[in-house]
C-alpha cells in the first residue's frame, strides 16, 4: 500500500490556520504550547512561531509517565521536561507529531496534571492515523490516514522535518 503524504510545511500551516480558528472561535485567552519530546517538540517549534504566541514553549518528555514502555522494550533516557509557566487554569495546546493509540497522549495529560489544573487542553497532532486504544481525539491534525497494522509513521527531522510510512520489520 503506497501513500501519497503532503509535505510536512504544508500539513503545519493548515494546523497553524485551524488553531488560529479555534483560539478565536473559543475566545481562548492567551494559550500555552506544549510540545511532546521530540517530534512533536519540532511540530510544535514551528506552530509556536506561526501563531506568534508571546509565552515561551514548554516540552514535555512523558518516559516515566508510559505504562507501556517495558512492553515496548523501551528503556527511557529522561530528559527533563521544561514546563516555563504555571498551567493552574490556563488553556493549552498540546502537540505531538503522531496520534495512534493515546498512551503518549494520557501519559502527557497525567504529567500536565502533576503540574496544576489547566482550564481545557487542546491536542493538535501533525498525523493522526486511528487505532485508538483510549478514548482520545486531536482536535486538530494535519493529516488522518488508516495504516494497516505493520504499518508506521515516521517524523525525521529537525530540518528538515519529513514524514515517512515504514514497515514493522
Amino acid at each position: 500500500m503506497s501513500h501519497n503524504l503532503p509535505g510536512v510545511s504544508d500539513l503545519i500551516e493548515t494546523m497553524a490556520r485551524e488553531l488560529r480558528e479555534l483560539i478565536e472561535r473559543q475566545a481562548l485567552p492567551d494559550p500555552l504550547m506544549i510540545g511532546i519530546h521530540t517530534g512533536g517538540v519540532w511540530v510544535a517549534e514551528k506552530l509556536h512561531r506561526l501563531l506568534r504566541l508571546p509565552e515561551p514553549l514548554g516540552v514535555l518528555d512523558i518516559s516515566f509517565y508510559r505504562d507501556d514502555f517495558t512492553r515496548l522494550g523501551l528503556h527511557p533516557v529522561v530528559k527533563p521536561s521544561r514546563l516555563p509557566f504555571n498551567v493552574e487554569e490556563r488553556h493549552i495546546i498540546l502537540v505531538d507529531d503522531v496520534l495512534y493509540t493515546g498512551r503518549t497522549i494520557r501519559a502527557a495529560l497525567n504529567e500536565i496534571g502533576d503540574y496544576g489544573r489547566p482550564a481545557s487542553v487542546t491536542l493538535a497532532v501533525l498525523v493522526d492515523r486511528g487505532g485508538r486504544e483510549l478514548p482520545i481525539e486531536a482536535r486538530v491534525a494535519g493529516a488522518r490516514m488508516e495504516l494497516r497494522g505493520d504499518e508506521y509513521v515516521k517524523l525525521s527531522g529537525p530540518e528538515p522535518l519529513t514524514l515517512t510510512v515504514q514497515r514493522k520489520p
